[in-house]
Order: C-alpha cells, then structure tokens, then sequence
C-alpha cells in the first residue's frame, strides 16, 4: 500500500504469482510504484515526494510466506528524519533494508548501465562464484595495522633519543613525587583547611562545648526538666525521650570535646602540606587534569619508553610478521583470483545461452580475469561479440543499449540461478529499454519463464514484453475534485488488448492494433507454475 506520494493518494496494489506487468503512459505513476518500492529496501526519503497538503507518505508491504506473514513500512514526513517499520516495530533503517533486500530483487531503468563499471562486472562474477573475501579482508586489516605500528615506531634514530630522554625526565619527575593514591590532593586540601583555620575552628568548636555543656548549657536544662518530671505518671512517655535526648547530647559533646582536642595549630605541617600540594598541581598542570589522569600517563609513558629502548628488536620482530602478512595477502588475492577465474568460463557460457534466448544468437561473452598483483585479486572485464564474426571486446566498445539491456537481463538471470538465498520477488523496472522486435519479444518471455520460479513485476512500455505476463495492471493519472491522482487497475479481456492496442500503435481503438494486441495474447503460454517451489510470495506495496 502506497498513500500520500507524489501524485498517488491512496492506493493498493495486490500482486500475484508469476508475471505481472505494470504499464501506462509515461508520467502516469510507474516510476513513484518503484520509488515506493525502493523506500521498503532502505532507499533515500526525499520529503519533497510527499504529496502536497499531506502531513507525510507512507509505504507499506506485506510478504506472505510459508511460515507467516512480514509486513515493512517506511513513513516520510513532509519534515524531519523518516521512519521504518518491521511488522509494526520501529527499527534502524539498516534493519528495514536488511529485511527488504531478502524479499525484493530491484532492477533498475539504468542497471543495464552499471555493467559498464569495472566494480559491477567483478561483483557479478564474484557474487556467482560466491567468492569468500574473509582471508583477503582479514589479511588487509593485518597488513595495515602492523604498517601503522611500524610507522609508529619512527625511524629517526636522533628523534627516538630525544623522545627517550624527554620520557626519562617525565617519568622521574612523577615517580618522584610518589603519589600515594590517586585521591591525595583532595585529602590534602581537607587538612590544610582545617590547619590554616585552626584557632578559629578550635573557638568554634569550644563555645560549641559550652553551649552544650555550661551550668546555662542545654545540658542542665535537659537535666533539671529529667528530675521535674520524676515519678509524674502522665508524664512517663515524655520524661524517657527526654532521658534518651541527654544520652544523645551527652554523645555528642563527648564527640566534640574529641575533636577541639585533636586540632592543634602546627604551622610546620600546614606549611609542609602546601609544599606537597603545589608539587601535585605542578603534575597535573603539565600531564593531566587530576592524579588519575597523570598516573595514566605514567604507566603510557612507561610503556613507550619501553618500546623506544626496545625499537630495533621490536622492529625486526614487526617486520618479521610484516612479510608473513603481505605473504598471507598475496595468497588470499591469489585464492580470490583462482575462484573468480575457475567461475568466469562457467558465467560467459550461461550469458551466452540467456542471450541466445534473447535474440543475440551469435553472441559471444568472455570474462578476462586479472593476474592477482600485491594483494590485488586483479581486474574483471566483461568482453563481448554481439554478432557472427566479432571478436569480443570490452562491453564499453561494443554494445548498444539494446545489447547493454539483454546482456544485463542475461547476467541477472544467470546470477539468479546461482543462488541460494532468492528473494521472494524480483522487480524489473523498464530493463528492456532501447529493446525492439523479436528482442522484445524473446525478452518478455525470458522475464515470463522467470516468474514460473518467482514473483515477477516488470515496468515495462513494450507490448511484446506486457502481453506475455501472466497479469497486467494499468498505471494512469486522473483527476479527483480539481487533484490529479494516480490510480491502478487490473486488465482483463477487452481493457487488456485495449492497452496493449495503446502501446502498439498509440490508439487504444485501432482495430489493426487490436488484431495484432489479440495475437500477442493469444501466442502467450503461460508459464509452468513450479510444483517444487521452495516459496510462495505475495507483496502488498501500498501502491494501488
């Protein structure tokens, strides 16, 4: 289900097994359908698609497998971050794109371009030779790190002795202060407070002790209120918390004539106290922000200066391992390499049979592999011949966007044999352009023979390509109280040959294209439903 993009308003779309065709005149909504579809597989959320008066856009699509049902949902507001969804729960997008790409296979209008790229030729072969990169990846990391640990290390012999004595005075200095526990400038603050304020703490504390305990302290009051209340029945309650508030002062002043007497003014261990205490700020000012931090850096300037006054012994130890890990690479790449090349004949031969089927029956496809050099697995390119007599050459040189088309739909379908983990639905959008004829025809039934296996959608402006589907939905814009809105319908019968007649020739009543639309459909044989299917899939994209 789709609402509130671009044009489309609210719309749902139900998808069956097998082919399904989604055609209409350009502009009509298509491409929003494949936008919608790329939402649930993690793609950009441009809030400027959010129709207009709508707080926000959302997308949902729900796959029902074997074991139940997985719906995804993508919410673009008109401002602000998007939302994803797994069966109603908020997740990360890199979550909802995960789960997305294991039901959608999404071809775009230009993946016929990509096979242009050095990147998508090598990731297609390496995809269908199942190329394990962990050896190589680990092997890179390792290069790397021990690189940077060497370069660490520096080379400059006059810079290490420089780096050596700076250390040494560094690690004296705070060793000799001997810090006796990361706390001890703030026990030491306590205690110069206290000595730089002992009179007047010892006054204070005195006339405290007076108050509490003098013939008119609070004491003789307690006392003398205890003996009223002697023997005075009522009074019971009152006279044993009274008793219990003398215990308790009688405590305390014991407590404070502790105290008073445990302060003594000692100018010498105040001034002694100082001296330390500015030895500590002295350290923190220079190697941290507190005893912690410059305890930290001691045991890290420790462990440097170890490994200054250790280098040349580090440094052929680093080395050693060094060349075992540009060797351990070199064998990865090499291992990569011997995949890729034992997998390309394999590859070249199944896109040449898809094109065969495709109406290129003299097509040639070769995949040069690369020597693996320094860790590099070596290049990939994709040759092609694309008629009788040609020698193959780079795809760049030689094809069309017509071959271009065929041969990525070949590649596609190649690949997809490969696999082991098919999702559920494969969508096609406009992959047969620049394609006319019997290409078009032989490229409509390769797409019908692949949704004999699968859930295909295929965009598609060629009537050969629309008539063999085993379903087709019309795209088209209408106008809705002064809103235009993009609408969809399932075509049977008349309504479908009248499509087909439009996409013909332009005039959804010619009677000649309407022979001629008949004759499509009726040439059509539907595609052998696989009996041993692993899956059944049904997507709901909210876009009706």
């Amino acid at each position: 289900m789709v609402s509130d993009l671009g044009v489309i308003d609210d719309i749902s779309l139900v998808l069956g097994p097998g082919m399904t065709a989604l055609t209409g005149e350009t502009g009509a909504g298509k491409t929003l359908l494949i936008e919608a579809i790329q939402l649930l597989l993690g793609g950009r959320a441009d809030p400027s698609l959010v129709r207009a008066g709508a707080a926000e856009a959302r997308v949902d699509g729900r796959f029902a497998l074997d074991e139940g049902e997985v719906v995804l949902s993508r919410v673009v507001p008109a401002e602000g971050r998007s939302r994803a969804y797994v069966d109603g729960r908020p997740v990360p997008l890199h979550v909802l794109a995960v789960a997305g790409r294991g039901f959608v296979d999404l071809h775009g209008q230009h993946a016929h371009q990509s096979l242009l790229e050095p990147v998508a030729q090598r990731q297609a072969l390496d995809d269908f030779a199942d190329v394990d990169y962990g050896d190589l990846t680990a092997s890179r990391e390792l290069v790397l790190e021990l690189s940077r640990r060497l370069t660490g290390m520096g080379g400059d012999e006059r810079a290490r002795a420089r780096e050596i004595d700076l250390l040494r005075f560094q690690l004296c200095e705070i060793d000799a202060a001997a810090i006796t526990a990361d706390d001890e400038d703030l026990a030491l603050e306590r205690d110069e407070d206290i000595l730089a304020d002992a009179t007047a703490y010892r006054e204070a504390a005195a006339s405290a002790f007076e108050a509490m305990t003098g013939d008119s302290g609070a004491r003789t009051g307690l006392a003398t209120a205890l003996t009223l209340l002697r023997d005075r029945r009522p009074f019971d309650a009152v006279r044993d918390r009274v008793g219990s508030v003398l215990a308790e002062l009688d405590d305390v002043a014991a407590e404070l004539r502790m105290g008073l007497d445990s302060i003594e003014e000692d100018p010498v261990r105040l001034a002694a106290i100082r001296a330390r205490r500015s030895v500590l700020r002295d350290l923190r000012r220079k190697y941290g922000p507190d005893l912690v931090a410059v305890l930290e850096f001691r045991d890290e300037a420790r462990l440097r200066l170890c490994e200054l006054e250790t280098h040349d012994e580090t440094a052929r130890q680093l080395e050693a391992a060094l060349s075992v890990a540009l060797e351990g690479r070199r064998s990865a790449a090499s291992e990569v390499r011997r995949c890729r090349a034992e997998a390309a004949p394999r590859l070249a031969k199944l896109i040449e049979r898809g094109l065969r089927d495709l109406a290129m029956p003299h097509a040639v496809v070769d995949i040069a592999v690369g020597d693996a050099i320094d860790g590099d697995p070596g290049s990939v390119v994709f040759l092609l011949g694309a008629n009788r007599g040609d020698p193959p050459q780079p795809m760049t040189k030689v094809a069309s966007g017509g071959e271009l088309s065929r041969v990525m739909l070949a590649t596609s379908l190649a690949l997809m044999s490969s696999r082991r983990d098919d999702p559920h639905t494969l969508v096609f959008d406009e992959v047969d352009a620049g394609v006319g004829g019997a290409a078009a025809r032989a490229v409509g039934e390769a797409l019908a023979a692949l949704g004999s296996k699968r859930q295909v959608l295929v965009v598609t402006h060629l009537p050969q390509v629309a008539a063999v589907a085993d379903a087709q939905v019309l795209v088209a814009k209408t106008v809705h109280r002064q809103r235009t809105r993009t609408s969809t319908v399932r075509l049977h019968g008349d309504d479908r040959v009248r499509e087909l007649s439009r996409m013909l020739s332009g005039q959804p009543d010619s009677e000649t294209a309407k022979r001629h639309a008949e004759e499509l459909l009726a040439e059509r044989v539907p595609g052998a439903r696989s009996a041993g299917r692993r899956r059944t899939s049904r997507a709901d994209a909210k876009p009706d």
